[in-house]
């Protein structure tokens, strides 16, 4: 049985969870995110907090039910705390700033790069070699602060470009130089 489908989620004061058919919306302090989720699985509000429940043990049931209950759970978060990616930049001369609400990145090409927020993301830039991506859904984050990563991905010699911040670049080796 999966262990994560299992567990109950519990819903902080002041969110509200609606369900019309296979739309499931989330509304919370920090704003309202909306998911359609397969119509086998099934969700059950109990003395705050959600029940999510499958009605067979067939492989597809089984996986998502652990992936409805993730997303959901995810959503619940959102709505209440938010969530960010920090990103650095490594290299000399490296640097982002904002413009507006656009971030502008010098990473070492012969242009600055310009990126525009998605809608619901926003930019930090506490120091000129950080990044903060925030917003409340999850997946949106995380593909935002992939797209500034594609931008400059971090090389295995010197491990210049933009990195996440707990990010681990493996390094190779340079030339030997012995002939």
């Amino acid at each position: 049985m999966s262990r994560i489908g299992k567990k109950p989620i519990s819903l902080p004061a002041g969110v509200e969870i609606k369900m019309e058919g296979d739309l499931v919306t989330v509304t919370g302090s920090k704003g309202v995110l909306q998911q359609r989720f397969p119509v086998d699985i099934t969700f059950a509000q109990e003395e705050g907090q959600m029940v999510v429940t499958r009605p067979s043990e067939s492989k597809k049931h089984k996986s998502l039910h652990g992936l409805s209950r993730a997303l959901l759970a995810n959503m619940v978060e959102g709505v209440t705390n938010g969530f960010e990616r920090r990103l650095e930049l490594v290299g000399v001369g490296y640097r982002a700033s904002m413009q507006g609400n656009k971030l502008v990145l010098n990473i070492g090409y012969s242009h600055p790069i310009e990126v525009e927020p998605p809608e619901g993301i926003e930019f930090e830039v506490p120091a000129v070699t950080r990044i903060v991506v925030k917003g409340i859904d999850k997946q949106l984050v995380g593909n935002t602060a992939a797209h500034i990563r594609a931008n400059r991905k971090p090389e295995p010699y010197k491990g210049k470009g933009i990195k996440y911040e707990n990010e681990i670049i493996r390094r190779k080796a340079g030339k030997s130089g012995i002939k």
